[in-house]
């Protein structure tokens, strides 16, 4: 009697093997878990060794259920992180492009208008520019010295009282060290 029990109780295990590996071959789809008890297991509720295998099949089914659910959660919430950041991206490509394009307009209105004063100041006679020149900031003052004609500059220096003049003349030898 014992050795037909051995071979049947070991068939239901070789099927429930079975059922596992069909189960994780067969994909995602087969991996949900049944709570009802199997149609394997009808005639097998007095052998306590397979009804503990049966339940602990179905507790490993259940975990991965829930696992397989979390990770496909975790990928959803992956791939909205993943959209939201490529649009932010586009959006800081093309604001970027406009500071970009603005600072360009800026500089060029900037450069046109040094032009259109370092003009004003050639034309002016050395002792009114020194005079005007004496009243800015040394460094502002240093950039249109180096950028007027040199002879026009020279004259403008020598109107220039010494002190200011060692000044001005000090930080024109720095623009031009920093390569201004």
């Amino acid at each position: 009697m014992r050795k037909p029990i051995l071979s049947i109780l070991g068939g239901v295990m070789i099927l429930a093997a079975a059922g596992q590996a069909v189960m994780l071959m067969d994909g995602l789809s087969r991996l949900s878990a049944n709570a009802e008890p199997s149609e394997l297991m009808a005639g097998c509720t007095d052998v306590p060794e397979a009804v503990a295998l049966a339940e602990t099949l179905r507790e490993r089914a259940l975990r991965l259920d829930r696992y397989m659910q979390e990770i496909e959660r975790r990928k959803a919430e992956i791939a909205a992180a993943e959209k939201r950041l490529t649009e932010r991206l586009v959006e800081l490509r093309k604001l970027k492009q406009r500071i970009v394009q603005g600072n360009q307009g800026q500089s060029q209105a900037q450069t046109e208008d040094i032009a259109r004063l370092i003009a004003v100041y050639d034309q002016m006679k050395p002792e009114q520019a020194a005079m005007v020149l004496s009243n800015l900031p040394p460094d502002f003052a240093a950039q249109i010295l180096a950028r007027v004609q040199p002879e026009t500059g020279a004259r403008i220096m020598a109107s220039v009282e010494p002190g200011h003049a060692a000044i001005l003349t000090s930080y024109m030898g720095a623009l031009r060290a920093a390569g201004k």
